[in-house]
């Protein structure tokens, strides 16, 4: 039987493939473009890349899986020395045209820390996914909130609440008064074996939020791709697109990470908007639909 990261190896790319097919059905016109490349420390990955569709302006669906000689940052952050490593995962993120399209990351992923003997001596899951809608349908929210909590469900009752809770705190703008980037979803770290809940187990949880992004999205997608809008209200979108991009570089700490480690500029950074607008002391008109959305992002809701 292979192991848990050869099956989860496995599984990120068969996931890259299923959702690029997907988002290109949605798109309609554009394609991905895909570039491989190798890492020197040891491993590599996939990066993909669609941009200028009908409806993706700019949009990534990244595999990579690396090993070798723990950084020595993350040496720091977990309190080892001389630590080998293995990481694979899969990071996406879409930028939709139309400011009625909400943009989309989702991430999932799996680590293992070697010993000197080569033994695991530690190993978890992470990842999540989140919603950031420029213009607020409550029926979204709702829908995408409620694909995931279905999936958590089926492995505990505890996983929807707890996991929201930790994407509600994770993705705020604290420069920013506390505002949320989005709607949230779910956000799971660290996930380690123990009495209750064996790593076999964590990867097959993991696997069922990879399997639950595209009946979570595509929908919202489909539904609002449509929709005519003005050039005020994509002017709201790029306006908000500066907080998006405020979060990645400020707070992000996968972003951090990267940049820190000597990661790969165009993968990491590949998150950012192509086009963005910052404005100086920018309030939106009271009680608009873009006023009602920043009171949204004060406070989490129970969407599901």
């Amino acid at each position: 039987m292979s192991s848990i990261k050869e099956q989860f190896t496995a599984y990120i790319h068969q996931l890259q493939n299923e959702i690029c097919s997907a988002l290109e059905a949605v798109d309609g016109s554009a394609r991905f473009q895909e570039d491989k490349w190798e890492r020197q420390e040891g491993g590599g990955g996939i990066t993909r890349v669609i941009e200028d569709g009908a409806v993706f302006e700019k949009g990534g669906v990244n595999t990579s899986v690396v090993h070798g000689k723990l950084p020595e940052a993350m040496m720091q952050n977990l309190s080892v020395s001389n630590a080998n490593f293995y990481a694979c995962g899969l990071s996406l993120v879409l930028h939709p045209y139309s400011p009625m399209v909400p943009t989309v990351h989702a991430n999932f992923r799996y680590f293992e820390l070697y010993d000197e003997q080569g033994n695991i001596a530690d190993a978890w899951f992470g990842g999540g996914a989140d919603l950031t809608p420029y213009y607020l349908f409550e029926e979204d929210g709702q829908h995408f909130h409620r694909t995931f909590k279905n999936s958590c469900d089926k492995h505990g009752a505890h996983f929807y609440p707890d996991f929201k809770k930790h994407c509600d705190n994770y993705f705020v703008n604290k420069h920013r008064n506390n505002e949320r980037r989005g709607l949230g979803g779910i956000f799971f770290d660290y996930c380690r074996a123990t009495q209750d809940f064996d790593l076999t187990q964590w990867m097959k949880f993991t696997m069922d939020m990879g399997n639950s992004f595209l009946p979570a999205y595509l929908p919202i997608a489909e539904k609002r791709k449509h929709l005519e809008y003005t050039p005020q209200q994509k002017d709201w979108q790029l306006y908000r697109r500066g907080r998006y991009v405020e979060f990645n570089l400020i707070h992000d700490r996968g972003t951090l990470f990267g940049l820190k480690t000597n990661g790969r500029i165009e993968s990491i950074l590949m998150s950012l908007p192509p086009v963005v607008k910052w404005k100086y002391n920018f309030a939106p008109e009271q009680d608009s639909a873009e006023e009602k959305l920043l009171r949204i992002l004060q406070q989490p809701i129970e969407w599901a």
